[in-house]
């Protein structure tokens, strides 16, 4: 039965439990299950390989954002793991110069000493990446909108290079959420989610997951799944469930609040610079406005005079916006990306890309705009 969004994130690959008609998927707090004989089981043998909450969670992912195959780790970063255990020595792959401090340190902190090769280059222009491939390029790594100078990557023209090249396209799809872009129906292979930041929605979870369409890639994955352990257990499952039946709602709502902020944000004298796609002067609007189905509510900006000073006193004096790591929560969040997310990066590196010291990341809730803005700007006049 085809189903728009907003029914999907309710009734997609959720059944009432068999046993008892439960309409919430149960809970399967069990590490084991009972054999009739050896092999001969009902499809679950051990909760790490398999688990009725975690499947139920999985499937619904999947359908979110029309893949095939929903695969759940225990953190978002455990999810590009796998992905990248999935290549050799020897093999490199190709990735965003903006991206999450966290990615970084994984693929030249840990990956690096394997002798896996990677490259960090800008991805507005694709011939930058063509430029980079060669006979060992094994994949392509996205971040749209990148974390977090709010860059947009178009996933078609980028997946036209990656199937030229016979490489793998992977877009992490965390700021965006299924709910305002799909990246397989744009021609990605894999899209990995944080599933920490909106799907679960409500900072009371730590999870990834990876979606594909493709069976052998699937299998690869999930080999890598089972055998490395990196999985979630059966309540942070129930969670995330729980908080996707509102995603439409909350995503609708962290939109309408992200856009009136950068407005704000954007007219106060004290301000230099605003990061977010929705703005027409936004280098990459025309290619957010065509594959995303609107802005979200993820805005970095920049104070006058870029004083790391001035920074810590708007941030240590918020009401309403909570200084804290992460994002996607239904309260407003603000962070110090220099000092916090990407503190992994090194600093010429990261002032590459525009993160510049005074720059302040927002997660904006779904408080009532008015007092958002009040918050700023009573923050605001303590410099």
């Amino acid at each position: 039965m085809f189903m728009k969004f907003g029914t999907k994130v309710i009734h997609a690959g959720i059944e009432p439990d068999p046993s008892t008609g439960a309409i919430m998927t149960p809970i399967y707090q069990t590490s084991t299950y009972v054999q009739k004989s050896p092999g001969d089981h009902k499809g679950y043998e051990y909760s790490r390989t398999h688990n009725p909450t975690r499947t139920a969670l999985q499937d619904n992912l999947a359908a979110l954002e029309n893949g095939k195959h929903g695969i759940c780790f225990s953190s978002g970063l455990g999810a590009i793991d796998a992905v990248v255990k999935m290549f050799k020595p020897g093999d490199e792959i190709i990735s965003t110069s903006d991206l999450y401090g966290g990615t970084y340190r994984l693929f030249t902190k840990i990956f690096g000493q394997y002798g896996i090769k990677f490259h960090f280059v800008p991805m507005d222009d694709p011939k930058l990446v063509e430029e980079k491939i060669n006979q060992n390029t094994k994949l392509i790594w996205v971040e749209t909108p990148t974390n977090p100078m709010m860059n947009i990557i178009d996933l078609r023209k980028m997946s036209e290079v990656a199937k030229k090249a016979g490489v793998l396209l992977a877009a992490d799809n965390t700021f965006a959420s299924p709910y305002l872009q799909n990246p397989l129906d744009l021609g990605a292979d894999i899209v990995m989610h944080s599933v920490t930041k909106y799907l679960g929605g409500h900072s009371d979870v730590v999870m990834g997951a990876l979606i594909v369409n493709d069976d052998e890639l699937a299998e690869k994955l999930v080999f890598i799944q089972n055998a490395s352990g990196a999985t979630p257990g059966p309540q942070d499952c129930f969670l995330v469930l729980r908080g996707i039946k509102t995603l439409h709602l909350r995503m609708e709502r962290h939109s309408q609040n992200g856009k009136t902020i950068a407005a704000y944000l954007k007219n106060h004298p004290k301000v230099d610079k605003v990061y977010w796609p929705g703005f027409e002067d936004h280098p990459n609007h025309a290619i957010a406005k065509k594959q995303m189905r609107d802005f979200g509510g993820m805005i970095s900006f920049t104070l006058h005079g870029n004083r790391l000073e001035d920074a810590k006193k708007v941030m240590e004096n918020f009401k309403l916006f909570s200084l804290a790591e992460s994002l996607g929560g239904v309260e407003s969040l603000c962070g110090h990306p220099a000092s916090m997310t990407h503190a992994s990066i090194p600093r010429e590196e990261r002032e590459k890309v525009g993160l510049v010291d005074s720059l302040i990341r927002l997660s904006v809730g779904v408080e009532d705009a008015e007092d958002l803005k009040n918050d700023l700007a009573q923050a605001m006049s303590f410099i």
